[in-house]
């Protein structure tokens, strides 16, 4: 892969970045970002299932949204 791929989420790394965190299987809940040139966090995505996760066509509209307000 041409771009860095998160794998192996602990408790302590979800606490960092505010995550859900499911004791019974011991598993982070998807938390998403977009992240801006500068590094900062642009948009956010948190789940606690599988409802509300990022959708790719929606990610590219919103990044072109992004780009067009530069």
């Amino acid at each position: 892969m041409s771009f860095p791929v998160g794998y192996g989420a602990t408790r302590e790394i979800g606490d960092a970045i505010g995550a859900f965190w499911e004791d019974r299987r011991g598993l982070i809940q998807p938390s998403e970002f977009i992240i801006g040139a500068d590094n900062k966090i642009v948009s956010s995505s948190y789940s606690d299932g599988p409802l509300g996760r990022m959708d790719a066509a929606d990610v590219i509209k919103l990044i072109k949204l992004y780009e067009s307000r530069k």
